[in-house]
Parts: C-alpha cells; structure tokens; sequence
C-alpha cells in the first residue's frame, strides 16, 4: 500500500526535512515507487507537484528536498499501486474546489466494491479507489451542509461519521485539509507528534541526517507531523488508535474521536465482542 505524511503548523514552515527522509521510501528504504505528490496551501489555495515516477527518481521531488516552501498545511504521498494504472491521473494527492476552496485528499489503503452513487459534482478523473472515496466525501459534505461553509467541527463530525462506513470496504488512512486545518483518519497504520518549544534534535530512519530545530525555529513555531510510518528515530511518536479521527490546527490535536471502527478491531480481537448489531455500529 501506499505512505502519507502530512503536516500543520502555527507559522508558515517547510516540510524539506521530513520529505527527504519520507521520499527514501519510494524505492531505497522501502518499495513505494508508483508515483508521489505533494501540495503546499497558501490560504485558499496551493501548489500541486504530483509525477507518475518514483520519489526517488522523479526531478520533482529533487525539488521539494532542496526547495524550502513554507505552509501552514501540507500533505504527501508515495505509491505502491494496488488498484489503477501507474499514471499522472492516479498520483495522489487529488485536488477539487469546494467552498471557495481548495480541498486535498491523499489515501492510504485499499477498497473493495466501493461504487458509490455521485452526484457528478465531483467525478473521478482517473480510476482508483482512493479518488473516487475522496469524491464522495465531497458529496457528501455538500449533501449535509448545502453551500454555506461550516466550520471545522462540524466538517469532523461529518466525517466522523462518514469515514467507518467506507472503511467497511476495507483499509481507509487518509489526511485530508482545506488549508484551515488538517483532517487524518486511521484504520490500520498512522503516526504523529508535535514539535514545539523547547526544541530539540531530530535524527531521521532512513537517511543520516540529523537538524537541531532549536537553531532554525521560534517560540512562535509548532509543528504537527502526521506519518504513516515514524520518520525519526529519536523522538517520540503517537499511534492512530484503530478508528481514530484527529483534528489538527496550529501545530496541535484540537480534536479527537473514535469512531465505531475501533470496536469492530477489538471484536476481531475478541470474538468474545461479536454480539452487537449491524445497528449498533453507526
């Protein structure tokens, strides 16, 4: 499957550290090779580079390593295709308006028969799974809230919601933002820690390098790292609980829920816990 990395700040911030240990993962530390992005918001809107080459290889990421563009809110990708062809059309992360806003969607996982019913307001444009769950998402938010924007709890609410149900086709990690904050959501595997002052060094896992952040931050400055896999090895990493849905704004957790998906993994655990209803789970 493929691998996320996301990130939130307080203050505009670049992601070239972890992207560079992130990127290894496409081909030299792991086999993530199927294409990669990444998008950068700026307020509403934000920088797109998405390429069917591997991080490794791709001119692209070279780029993104060297160039530091600082944003509140940015997530990434590396593939490992299990549905779609390996093309421009299915690199993640996908990218649609809503809202008068940019909105990016970067999955990690795999759906089986999901086939939902779109309004045709947001439609695929290549042939994955993951796109088409990031469609109905959008469906659904306009279904729910009509067209005046809600606000960010209300949107994690929906999502809350919404998200255990696609899961039920199979493995669903996902960071989504509208560039006011970031939305992850965990089934299986996901990480996240928060740097803040006091600062300390970072050394990365797949690549020896090292950046003591007490040199090149602020008291100002915080910082969220969501991450399928942990980047560094000497700072301390959260775990997605099974089902868990974080908001993150300003560098931080500002909410947390979990969701019904959580039960169901304690159950498959625990046969012992299968005695709850269909209707039970929602």
């Amino acid at each position: 499957m493929c691998q996320l990395l996301g990130m939130n700040c307080a203050t505009p911030t670049d992601i070239t550290f972890s992207f560079r240990g992130f990127s290894q993962r496409a081909g030299i530390t792991s086999d993530h090779s199927d294409g990669f992005g990444i998008a950068f918001f700026e307020d509403k809107a934000c920088r797109l580079f998405v390429d069917n080459q591997s991080a490794v290889e791709s001119p692209i990421a070279e780029l993104i390593r060297n160039y530091p563009i600082k944003s509140r809110n940015v997530i990434a990708h590396i593939r490992k295709a299990t549905q779609g062809k390996i093309n421009l059309e299915n690199s993640h992360p996908f990218s649609r308006e809503l809202w008068g806003r940019q909105w990016i969607f970067a999955h990690n996982g795999d759906l089986h028969d999901f086939h939902p019913r779109l309004s045709g307001r947001f439609t695929p444009v290549g042939n994955t799974d993951s796109e088409r769950a990031f469609c109905y998402l959008l469906d659904q938010l306009v279904n729910h809230f009509g067209y005046d924007e809600p606000s960010l709890t209300q949107i994690f609410d929906l999502l809350a919601e919404i998200s255990p149900k696609i899961a039920e086709h199979g493995t669903f990690n996902f960071c989504l933002s509208n560039g006011q904050a970031l939305f992850s959501y965990a089934v299986t595997k996901l990480h996240w820690l928060v740097r803040a002052y006091p600062f300390q060094p970072a050394q990365l896992i797949d690549l020896d390098v090292e950046v003591d952040f007490s040199q090149v931050t602020t008291a100002e400055d915080c910082v969220a790292v969501i991450t399928t896999e942990p980047l560094t090895q000497n700072e301390t990493w959260t775990a997605f609980q099974p089902g868990e849905m974080i908001l993150f704004q300003h560098g931080r957790p500002i909410k947390t829920q979990m969701t019904h998906i959580a039960r169901l993994e304690r159950e498959r655990l625990n046969p012992e816990l299968r005695r709850i209803t269909k209707a039970d789970q929602y």
